[in-house]
């Protein structure tokens, strides 16, 4: 059943992404499950069942409408109106790597690439620019995705109606139906395949097949990655590929997903229309049989990738099986998902603590229907992963031998109740691609979807049966951490010839009794928040727009408020607190430890308060605090609802008003940016992540990656001497977009940044200048540490910031849009030189100058000539020529239908509105924006290119492998 995300994790370990500090919950006891009101199983026959039911208990879902036509294809379609107007299809095929032979391996996904290019009902890349001209952006609302089993093609289709509803269901039936397999097909996408293959990112990938080779030994799962082999990718012919797509593109292997802001009885007519008469050829193949674990198989491996940090990656595997998805089962599965959390919990708040990990993860999932597996991510401090292993196997340890105490269990069971009444509460507010996402999901993993509310009836009626006791938990953590086979692998930066076996004997070594003692938590409330005074006055009101009604409430100690009472986003109250001056405060000559903001500042406490106090605190809420720097701001924003915003505002006010400096989050900043530092010169990506923004900002430090020495001398009492002014200085504006009325907005407001004393202003701000570097006659050089036949390109040219010509900065939107479509054909579609040619346009509207076009292809190292030679054409010839009106439309349709889908959510409009309490422009230039994407003409794309893309101030990069590198 989808009731939740299954996420407790990814389902393999690749780079140890920072764990961020799990929500807590106050000790209160479950609500009960209403008695009235339980959950009614479904024991129809599986005959009136609808297909996605056939052996569960659940009730299904009343939205969805299902069916199967006479040749066997399977469909799930439904109405839904977020965002208006568009229509989200999604036509899965049961087939990926994991139905391949050796010798066809990467077929599944090499169909996929050349069901789009072409076929029998649209020519080559026509498929393409006929979506453009419906408003269709390529790459985001066309899309597929091939997996271990199975392929999905993906159209969010933006204002839809009868006759381009008929058109793309024509496309699709023909992309699925009668793909251009032939021979110059072939010879123009495999090439882009291949590309597309080489530019994964060496040691991340390397990590993750080495994770899968060892953790499914012996099944076909340990080495059929859908990206296929060089060798099988070469060889492929026509006819080969030609036998894989007919032996496994059925309609009895089909299943179309729509839900979308029509009648649902139309997507069945164009279903019925232009699918019911596609049969399949041959008989129809079994699924192959994915096996079992083997526990006779190795228990640990070493990989060695001295740019990665030394993560330990741990995994309890156990077979998968198809069990009925009923509703004692989920009601089980609840059970071992606390058990999990619980683990989590304890292992985050020892990393928090300073312990010998920076953070280590459990997660709980079913892996491509080939085993059930409990993984565990350990990323040291340091290089000591025989100590962080250790203390990790301990706390597991003692969850398989210790019962929880039941107020542990209330904590975790709250937080989900909590979740889950907050997807109630919003479940209006999905949107239709989510929900047909969710439906292929489901589909592939053989279970079932319900409602928000059937998934809140089915825990609550877990909780009425007292399911959730210190027995059945211990149950469950015995469980999930035993298996067929206790398997582990670790990176290690240089060769270690010991470390698989030390590694098998950290396996068997005797930790029980290492956990030491469980932590008690103190009793916290919000009293125990810091007081923030008296309720501000309001000093003025007014309408600041009308259309929408966004309205402006300043208050007598100079915060102002932005707020756009909305029900646009059921159950959804949007939180932007802005104050400072962002980059523009922060000196442009110097290094500073801005770049530990994002991790530290926000866990760093609140007064007397902990993070860990702060997450008991708001645990059962929606309650939450992220941090950014913004151009001309610093930002805490939350996503909370109109029950809590009151609390919600009044926690960020808090730590405005009295941060607190606990060092252990400084600490863990230090620790994960270091162990982070080495990867970012294992890739052509992770280098230009590094380095490139502040290349393009000439070396400003502000942008610039920090020096690991800045890193590793980042002290507690550093940090809080350069952050502790920026909290307590600069303007205040207060973002509220959402399901709130006014006068709960206002009072909220009121009482929380209203009451904080007024701040000083900073008005004798100078900002730095931002510059961008000179032309060079030949590109920067960068090295790299991955794969020798990864390399990467950037081209840049300058252009401008600020808000007096926005208007032209939405025209460069255009214009970039048609460089990338030119650049896409000429790199991608024509030379296979790049599976990922970008082009953007970046207008800082906070800064006054710093934006630039920017074009960035990864090419093998021979191929950054022809990068060069092509971006520096069509830069040439968009400004020597002007475009025809037909490519200009499949630039303009595309953003416009963007922009029209983005404004029916409230972070579009409090991204257009920031900053306009003090800059009114800023929401004036507003109302220009749909002109100045429509009423674009070919003549102004082409000026702006004779402007900006100029051969005398172009800027360029190079990132080779670092064995080209001059001795």
């Amino acid at each position: 059943m989808r009731f939740l995300s299954r996420a407790l994790g990814a389902a393999l370990p690749a780079l140890i992404a920072i764990a961020l500090p799990l929500p807590a919950i106050a000790q209160t006891a479950p609500a009960a499950a209403q008695p009235d009101a339980p959950i009614k199983p479904n024991l129809a026959p599986d005959s009136q069942k609808p297909w996605l039911y056939q052996g569960s208990d659940l009730p299904p879902h009343p939205d969805w409408t299902f069916g199967v036509l006479p040749n066997g294809l399977r469909y799930a379609v439904r109405r839904n109106g977020v965002p208006p107007g568009q229509v989200s299809i999604r036509v899965r095929i049961d087939a990926g790597s994991l139905m391949e032979s050796e010798d066809q391996r990467g077929y599944a996904h090499l169909i996929e690439h050349l069901s789009f290019r072409g076929s029998e009902y649209a020519g080559d890349m026509e498929s393409k620019r006929i979506w453009q001209r419906l408003g269709v952006t390529f790459g985001s609302d066309t899309n597929a995705s091939t997996t271990f089993t199975q392929t999905v093609y993906q159209l969010d289709l933006p204002s839809a109606n009868d006759a381009s509803l008929d058109e793309s269901m024509h496309i699709l039936a023909g992309m699925m139906e009668a793909p251009d397999l032939d021979q110059k097909a072939l010879d123009a996408e495999r090439p882009v395949v291949l590309a597309e293959q080489r530019e994964q990112p060496s040691a991340q990938v390397r990590f993750g097949d080495a994770s899968r080779e060892l953790f499914f030994a012996g099944q076909p799962l340990a080495d059929r990655s859908p990206i296929g082999t060089i060798k099988s990718l070469q060889a492929a012919t026509p006819a080969s590929v030609q036998a894989f797509h007919d032996r496994w593109y059925r309609p009895d292997r089909t299943v179309i997903v729509i839900s979308g802001d029509m009648d649902p009885a139309l997507f069945v007519q164009m279903i019925k229309k232009h699918f019911a008469g596609w049969q399949g050829k041959g008989p129809d193949p079994k699924t192959p049989d994915f096996g079992k674990p083997d526990p006779n198989e190795p228990v640990s491996a070493n990989i060695v990738e001295p740019a990665f940090p030394p993560v330990v990656g741990l995994a309890y595997v156990r077979p998968w099986t198809v069990g009925d998805d009923t509703i004692i089962f989920n009601q089980k599965r609840m059970i071992d998902m606390v058990a999990v959390r619980i683990v989590n919990r304890r292992l985050e708040r020892r990393a928090r603590s300073g312990g010998s990990y920076i953070t280590a993860n459990v997660s709980l999932d079913d892996v491509s229907r080939s085993a059930n597996v409990t993984t565990v991510s350990v990323l040291p401090v340091g290089d000591d992963w025989q100590k962080a292993l250790h203390d990790v196997r301990a706390v597991i340890a003692d969850a398989r031998t210790n019962p929880p105490s039941q107020a542990e269990i209330d904590r975790e069971v709250n937080e989900i109740l909590a979740v889950m009444k907050n997807a109630v509460a919003t479940s209006a507010g999905e949107a239709g691609a989510r929900q047909a996402d969710n439906m292929v999901d489901a589909v592939d993993i053989h279970e079932t979807l319900t409602t928000s509310e059937t998934s809140l009836k089915i825990l609550e009626g877990a909780v009425a049966k007292k399911f959730f006791t210190p027995a059945n938990v211990l149950a469950s953590s015995k469980k999930v951490f035993d298996g067929v086979a206790v398997r582990a692998i670790v990176n290690t930066p240089k060769p270690d010839p010991q470390a698989p076996a030390e590694l098998a004997a950290a396996l068997k070594e005797d930790v029980s009794g290492a956990a030491g003692a469980r932590a008690s938590a103190r009793k916290v409330g919000w009293d125990d928040l810091p007081s923030l005074g008296k309720p501000g006055t309001v000093t003025a009101r007014k309408a600041v727009m009308t259309d929408p009604d966004i309205e402006q409430v300043t208050f007598a100690n100079g915060v102002n408020l932005l707020m756009f009472p909305n029900t646009s986003e059921a159950g959804k109250v949007y939180v932007r607190v802005r104050f400072g001056h962002g980059y523009n405060a922060l000196p442009g000559d110097r290094v500073t430890p801005a770049w530990s903001g994002d991790i530290a500042l926000a866990a760093s406490g609140i007064g007397d308060l902990t993070q860990d106090d702060i997450d008991r605190l708001t645990g059962d809420r929606q309650i939450g605090m992220d941090f950014g720097i913004d151009n001309d701001a610093f930002e805490f924003s939350a996503t909370t609802t109109a029950a809590d915003l009151a609390d919600q505002l009044r926690l960020i006010a808090a730590k405005l008003a009295r941060p607190g400096w606990d060092p252990n989050p400084v600490k863990r900043a230090r620790a994960v940016t270091l162990a982070s530092y080495d990867s970012l010169s294992a890739s052509p990506n992770g280098v230009i992540a590094r380095d490139l923004r502040g290349l393009l900002r000439d070396g400003d430090p502000r942008w610039a990656t920090p020096p690991r020495k800045a890193v590793a001398d980042l002290t507690p009492q550093a940090f809080r001497d350069f952050w502790a002014p920026i909290l307590a200085s600069g303007p205040v504006e207060v973002q509220v977009f959402g399901d709130a009325d006014k006068r709960s907005i206002i009072d909220a407001v009121a009482k929380s940044f209203g009451a904080l004393k007024p701040r000083a202003a900073n008005d004798n701000l100078d900002p730095a200048p931002v510059r961008f570097p000179d032309h060079d006659a030949t590109p920067v050089v960068r090295y790299h540490g991955g794969k020798d036949d990864q390399a990467a390109a950037v081209i840049a040219w300058p252009t401008g910031g600020g808000v007096e010509q926005i208007s032209q900065s939405r025209k460069l939107e255009l214009l970039a849009a048609i460089f990338r479509d030119r650049l896409l054909d000429q790199l991608r579609s024509e030379a296979g030189a790049s599976y990922t040619p970008q082009v953007v346009n970046e207008w800082p509207v906070g800064l006054p100058s710093g934006g630039d076009v920017l074009a960035v292809g990864l090419v093998p190292p021979a191929k950054t000539d022809l990068f060069f030679r092509l971006a520096r054409g069509i830069a040439a010839d968009l400004a020597a020529n002007p475009v025809s009106q037909d490519e200009l439309d499949r630039a303009i349709k595309p953003l416009k239908q963007l922009v029209i889908r983005m404004s029916t959510g409230n972070i579009f409009w409090m991204d257009q509105t920031k900053g306009g309490s003090t800059d009114p422009r800023r929401i004036a230039a507003i109302d220009t924006l749909p002109t100045d994407i429509v009423q674009t003409t070919p003549a102004e794309i082409q000026a702006l290119a004779a402007k900006y893309l100029r051969p005398d101030k172009d800027w360029s990069m190079i990132v080779l492998p670092k064995d080209e590198a001059p001795e």
